[in-house]
């Protein structure tokens, strides 16, 4: 078995084209000199990433890719990993906080090409609609700088504040609300993995909860939540690469997979709207 090597991938490839001339096994894209698939490693999340990279596996494999994936649990590993060519790329995080990574640890990261959103919800134990929300209602939040800007122009779109018009939405703290006629308390000292046993327990009068993590944990964001994210929501779960591999042909054939009318069918079937596929731009 081949292992993917930055660079690599193009040339076998080409050698084996200019060798064999024909139809061949060997010819296929993702196939080395020897005719043995490149291997291809991935981290992700276990849901929705992993099972959607499940999918793609068998037809990765008749591309010539062997696709292997990595699940992690956190958000800081796999950048980790991929930093230190312990994977190849890894699917878990959107533009936003892969953007905030390599701006804090100076990651020479590329996006690969995005594949779906995942809408951020809204639930509650105690009210059944945002209205709902008593003055003062305490809100709990991820303590990921990358998802405030996210949670909080939701929440502006609802109706709910008001951010300062000339903070830009994605980089919007709650220092920057200027209205807040319900008295909303934010808490955002908290990891994105715990607040589904926050919600679970009861606390906090509503909970913003990444949609990986909810269907993770049994939770349906489009029957559960109180309210969700706008599908047109920027926050695209993109393929993420070290600079340069995303010109690597295996890295591209898994993009065109991931963003095929089969993987797509697949996405919307298995979540029915709670993650949402996209074209891969």
């Amino acid at each position: 078995m081949k292992k993917f090597v930055a660079g690599t991938f193009a040339a076998t490839s080409i050698f084996a084209l200019a060798a064999c001339g024909s139809d061949s096994a060997e010819e296929e894209i993702g196939t080395g000199e020897d005719g043995e698939p490149v291997e291809l490693r991935v981290g992700a999340s276990n849901v929705p990433h992993a099972e959607i990279l499940e999918q793609a596996q068998p037809i990765l494999e008749e591309e010539g890719v062997d696709l292997q994936i990595e699940t992690y649990q956190d958000y800081i590993l796999p950048n980790q990993d991929l930093d230190s060519g312990e994977i190849d790329a890894n699917y878990f995080q959107h533009i936003p906080y892969l953007e905030s990574q390599i701006a804090e640890h100076e990651y020479d990261f590329a996006n690969a090409g995005g594949i779906h959103i995942e809408p951020i919800g809204v639930y509650s134990q105690e009210h059944s609609s945002l209205e709902d929300l008593p003055d003062g209602a305490e809100i709990l939040m991820s303590n990921s700088v990358a998802d405030h800007g996210r949670i909080l122009t939701m929440l502006e779109a609802q109706g709910l504040i008001t951010l300062d018009p000339d903070v830009e939405k994605t980089a919007a703290e709650v220092s920057d609300v200027v209205e807040n006629p319900k008295n909303l308390q934010f808490e955002a000292d908290y990891e994105a993995a715990l607040l589904v046993q926050l919600y679970e327990n009861g606390e906090g009068d509503a909970v913003l909860i990444n949609s990986n993590y909810a269907i993770d944990a049994g939770i349906n964001p489009l029957e559960d939540s109180i309210a969700l994210e706008d599908s047109d929501s920027p926050y695209v779960n993109v393929i993420a690469v070290n600079s340069g591999d995303e010109e690597n042909e295996a890295v591209q054939k898994l993009v065109e997979v991931l963003t095929s009318e089969e993987i797509q069918d697949f996405i919307l079937e298995e979540w029915g709207g709670a993650v949402v596929p996209v074209d891969g731009e």
